[in-house]
């Protein structure tokens, strides 16, 4: 697939799958084999990572009105947090959210409806889902970063060929 369609840039989980589920897992194994295998030469590769500051607001904004997310004390505390040095890229997408936790709902045997990720939405607004989060594995950082040091273009300093 990889050599027919000759994407400039893959994103996929990381090898934790995001936060462990199996089918994430073996979708970041399987993209991961068929870039090294492919012949076509992908110049960006990204993982989307979930950084701790942002879960650590989350968990801070639910403690205030008397909830929790995931029983975590900290963000310390969820295995799929990551430290933010791992955030090469950031990118809003807020103007998605309602469609995007839509599809998580088609989802109903995944994700619990009333549980730790909707919560967090009903009780932070849906913002906290607009930011999506990556980590730069294959390729250059772009030049032009935001305020915080992160890509907000993920073609950024792609050479587009065929």
């Amino acid at each position: 697939m990889i050599d027919e369609v000759k994407p400039h840039v893959l994103i996929t989980y990381d090898e934790f799958g995001g936060y462990g589920h199996p089918d994430h897992i073996q979708a970041h194994r399987v993209a991961m084999r068929a870039s090294e295998v492919s012949t076509w030469d992908i110049q960006k590769i990204y993982w989307n990572v979930m950084p701790k500051s942002v879960i650590q607001e989350g968990i801070d904004a639910m403690k205030k009105i008397g909830s929790d997310f995931m029983g975590a004390e900290s963000a310390d505390d969820l295995p799929f947090a990551k430290d933010d040095s791992f955030v090469h890229a950031m990118i809003d997408g807020n103007e998605h959210v309602e469609k995007k936790m839509q599809a998580m709902r088609a989802h109903g045997t995944q994700i619990e409806v009333d549980g730790p990720f909707f919560a967090l939405s009903n009780n932070l607004g849906l913002q906290v889902w607009g930011n999506e989060y990556y980590t730069l594995v294959k390729g250059l950082k772009a030049s032009l970063l935001n305020d915080k040091g992160y890509e907000t273009d993920l073609f950024s300093g792609v050479e587009l060929s065929e």
